[in-house]
């Protein structure tokens, strides 16, 4: 059963419980104002973001005229400033007010992207691609952070899946209009794409600024800082082992987004336009079914079972990815469509699934603080990403598809085990 909520809606009273159908499901949760405001500020300034991972690596390649090796530095101290904003997104969080954090973080993000026209050699690429993925990831957590200070239980998880559809479609947007200066191929074409992003990112600002003052933390009576509760995150080996493990299973994102289009590209006779098929598949199941698939992963049980699920989908995954190698066009691509839908559902139900014990194992008093740690814990691994996926599927084919599918397979028992043994502490029934 889902948990009581204590959020309430416009007019003061709590919402319905979320019914089973998915549609009446979406209407009961966009009853909230909080999600209404978040989702809003989320999909427009998700167009920015889509715009930004598209044309980036190009941008700086063929406009700034960077080398392979610059743009990867760029990129590599772009997830590095990440890594730190993550932490310190979640850590502020429960000091100050998480809605003003979110609306700061944003605004930096889209001040960084206007700039990107003035980033006309390396180090000014470095300083503004640092600016945007900072921000980025210290908004990433303040929502984090607002969505578990905002909603109880079942509505944590259903919010996040709300965001995350909306993320995807902002994303798909923002790559259609990333394909104007990829045909155009002119740097004016790029300047002006670049501002539209800043123009989504920033604007986005004005829908988040009016969020309700009861998403911040609570104060004291006469002051200006929120108290801090509970213990430390540093102090709970447990949280740490559930962060490390969900950061290891987050390198099948890494997959889909670097090692996969490589593999395609140089161990498959697959044609290289499959990469957009792929991606197309994976966003519109991600819209479709993120929502219905992610109910009731607030339970304990529940969350670990579905990580289960997504772990040995993720091996049999790897499995199908590396039979494309030595087989026909054809073939080739119907293995990789056929695997990437069970990527996507691995994809769909790991998200679910970590976001329901991410919350559920966090000291109430810290949200901001954990949530930081878990962001952290998957920037780092992303930061890693590259050089992982290409020492596996590129360097070792058959050999390094069994070691990932391995780490996918393992990370997702370990969580499925503190899942468990978190259930069995807190008095939860076996289901």
């Amino acid at each position: 059963m889902p948990a009581p909520s204590n959020i309430t809606t416009d007019t003061g009273k709590t919402p319905p419980s979320l019914p089973p159908a998915p549609r009446h499901w979406l209407v009961a949760v966009f009853a909230d104002r909080v999600l209404r405001l978040l989702a809003a500020g989320t999909l427009v300034s998700s167009i920015g973001r889509g715009v930004f991972m598209t044309v980036t690596v190009l941008y700086l390649t063929f406009i700034v005229g960077l080398s392979v090796a610059e743009v990867a530095v760029v990129l590599t101290a772009a997830s590095a400033v990440g890594v730190a904003t993550s932490m310190l997104g979640g850590i502020l969080a429960d000091r100050v007010s998480a809605r003003r954090l979110l609306v700061s973080f944003v605004a930096i993000e889209g001040l960084a992207l206007a700039c990107f026209p003035f980033a006309g050699s390396f180090w000014p690429a470095v300083v503004i691609a640092c600016l945007v993925v900072g921000g980025n990831r210290g908004a990433n957590t303040a929502r984090s952070a607002i969505i578990g200070r905002a909603f109880t239980g079942s509505e944590r998880v259903g919010a996040r899946a709300v965001l995350r559809t909306v993320q995807n479609i902002g994303v798909a947007v923002g790559g259609a209009i990333a394909a104007v200066p990829l045909l155009i191929n002119t740097p004016q074409a790029y300047y002006a794409t670049t501002g539209v992003a800043a123009a989504a990112t920033i604007a986005s600002t004005f829908i988040t600024v009016r969020l309700p003052g009861r998403v911040d933390a609570a104060r004291d009576a006469g002051s200006t800082r929120a108290p801090r509760g509970g213990r430390s995150v540093w102090k709970s080996p447990r949280y740490l082992a559930l962060a490390v493990l969900a950061a290891l299973f987050g390198l099948q994102f890494g997959l889909a987004e670097v090692g996969l289009p490589l593999w395609i590209a140089h161990r498959t006779d697959a044609p290289i336009v499959t990469v957009s098929i792929l991606l197309i598949i994976n966003t519109v199941l991600v819209i479709a079914l993120q929502m219905p698939l992610s109910r009731g992963t607030h339970d304990l049980r529940r969350a670990g079972n579905v990580v289960a699920v997504a772990g040995i989908t993720m091996a049999l995954t790897c499995g199908i990815y590396s039979a494309t190698a030595g087989v026909g066009p054809g073939l080739a691509v119907a293995l990789l469509a056929t695997g990437m839908t069970a990527h996507t559902f691995a994809e769909i139900l790991s998200s679910a699934g970590t976001w329901g014990l991410s919350y559920e194992l966090a000291e109430s008093g810290r949200v901001g603080e954990y949530q930081g740690m878990f962001a952290m814990a998957f920037s780092i691994g992303m930061m890693f990403t590259p050089g992982i996926m290409a020492f596996t599927v590129i360097q070792n084919g058959m050999a390094g598809w069994m070691a990932l599918a391995t780490i996918f397979l393992g990370s997702a028992l370990g969580m499925t085990a503190i899942a468990r043994r978190a259930a069995v502490n807190a008095g939860q029934p076996k289901t």
